[in-house]
């Protein structure tokens, strides 16, 4: 992959100047730190929220917190080689964007791999993800600490159920899905048995209204945040893929921290993961009731036929390559 080779060569350069000048910065442990966080999401996000008002205050002893919105000091996608330069403390991280640098974060990207809300948890928590930690940390410099929960993507269509019935993949035929645009989400998209087409989010009201695409996949916040309901007929709740985040987390700064200091950030940052997933699981209860309340036919397909189909498309891939062997038993195991 040539962009993953020449991403890492430039992580590889500006990841020694850093340490090169660590050597002539004062001792953290004594001083307050600056921690500037870099996110794509807005102010009201329930990630930016669930920081400002649960993490923040924990550790605002020892940490000066200022996030920065709607990716107003990195660009999207260059916050992990902005931490590894040097030039930022922390970020919200996907396992797309990880699967750029490292192939095998391509297993958290996968259709049904993550259940729910609860096995993102135990699985991140697990001795599985070591590997997966302990390369990031020593190619990039960037400890992982913690996974935030986006929710589940359902799949929304402006045909109403009598019209089109998603109870399998072999429903979705000839369907004109908007996904994401990078490979992964154009995999998933095919993989759920629908046409994927590459789209920017701000794109997809238009499109919808106008039948240049037949449906998109999101979590139910963000279908009602961008009132996609207004131009879409039906949610099929095929909770395809459990949407997660990780803290991405400078090393540097990390290792200058005192171990007191290190265990208070650590569990204000759980803390607010569980405030921010608790807040996102009640609201996606709630907007079931308000769609149907829309007009939407909302319902549950054949989740064993999604599941089933979608995971054969993933191992019977090259994608599925990188995958370290036995990691998919463990995750699944994990399940329950």
């Amino acid at each position: 992959m040539p962009i993953q080779m020449t991403r890492r060569a430039v992580i590889a350069v500006t990841t020694a100047a850093a340490l090169l000048s660590s050597f002539a910065a004062p001792a953290l442990a004594q001083d307050k730190v600056k921690l500037r966080l870099s996110t794509p999401a807005s102010e009201t996000d329930q990630r930016s929220v669930a920081l400002a008002e649960v993490f923040a205050p924990a550790v605002a002893e020892f940490i000066d917190y200022e996030p920065h919105y709607n990716a107003s000091l990195v660009a999207q996608g260059s916050e992990l080689e902005a931490i590894a330069s040097g030039d930022l403390e922390m970020s919200i991280a996907s396992a797309q964007e990880l699967a750029t640098f490292f192939p095998e974060f391509s297993i958290f990207t996968a259709g049904y791999v993550l259940k729910d809300a609860a096995h993102q948890v135990a699985v991140f928590n697990d001795p599985l993800m070591d590997p997966f930690k302990q390369k990031v940390e020593d190619e990039l410099g960037v400890k992982l600490l913690t996974v935030m929960y986006l929710g589940r993507r359902q799949l929304n269509l402006r045909f109403s159920q009598e019209e089109k019935n998603v109870q399998t993949p072999a429903d979705l035929a000839g369907v004109n899905l908007r996904m994401p645009g990078t490979d992964a989400w154009q995999f998933l998209g095919q993989a759920l048995g629908a046409n994927p087409t590459p789209m920017a989010f701000a794109e997809i009201y238009t499109a919808l209204s106008t039948g240049s695409v037949d449906g998109q996949d999101n979590p139910l916040p963000t279908d009602r945040d961008a009132k996609f309901y207004e131009v879409t007929k039906q949610i099929a709740l095929t909770s395809h893929l459990v949407d997660q985040n990780y803290i991405a987390f400078s090393k540097e700064i990390w290792d200058g921290m005192t171990p007191e200091q290190q265990a208070t950030l650590q569990k204000a940052l759980d803390d607010a993961a569980e405030s921010g997933r608790q807040q996102q699981l009640a609201l996606e209860e709630e907007l079931v009731q308000f769609f149907k309340d829309q007009g939407l036919d909302v319902y549950e397909p054949d989740l064993e036929a999604f599941r089933t189909h979608v995971q054969e498309q993933y191992l019977s891939s090259d994608i599925s390559d990188s995958w370290p062997e036995g990691t998919l038993e463990k995750i699944n195991a994990l399940g329950g």
